[in-house]
């Protein structure tokens, strides 16, 4: 079913995984990858599964932190009809082709984006780089950090600060 993306399951359970999901083309969002958890309830597929971005994107119906999604067919009008191939190839594609700044979970994303639409497309991009690219997406956000950013200060201490407190 999900044969044409890349797909990790969490805890070898069947109910918890992530997808790959690369932007649509003809959006600000091509060339990004994102990572996607998927929650499966118990009553699936009567009950809609529970979709969240791992990595940050810059959108109005995406929370920034939490990366919940804000989307109508998923959370209030979901089908046993549909399935996951419907959220990946219809659902998520149509969510970043058109966004909804009139019901926003990121009231920044949806002010800029009504705004100044180039100015918003432009900070679309800047996450896109940031946090999306295809390299980075099975990296934790704290694994994602690089020893380029420590100054040479960070590098000057004691060698105990270096080996670190025992374990109890």
């Amino acid at each position: 079913m999900m044969s044409d993306y890349k797909v990790e399951m969490v805890n070898d359970g069947m109910q918890e995984f992530y997808v790959d999901f690369h932007g649509p083309s003809d959006s600000p969002y091509h060339g990004g990858v994102w990572r996607i958890r998927v929650e499966l309830p118990d009553a699936y597929p009567y009950k809609s599964p529970s979709i969240g971005f791992v990595n940050k994107i810059y959108h109005p119906n995406v929370d920034e932190m939490s990366g919940s999604v804000c989307l109508d067919v998923i959370n209030q009008t979901w089908s046993p009809m549909f399935d996951l191939v419907n959220v990946f190839e219809v659902f998520l594609p149509q969510l970043l082709l058109y966004p909804n700044p009139s019901d926003p979970l990121n009231g920044e994303a949806a002010a800029l984006m009504m705004r100044d639409r180039p100015a918003y497309e432009q900070r679309v991009k800047e996450y896109c780089e940031k946090y999306a690219k295809p390299e980075n997406i099975g990296a934790a956000p704290e694994e994602k950090s690089s020893d380029e950013e420590l100054s040479e200060d960070d590098y000057e201490s004691s060698d105990e600060a270096i080996a670190g407190q025992a374990d109890p």
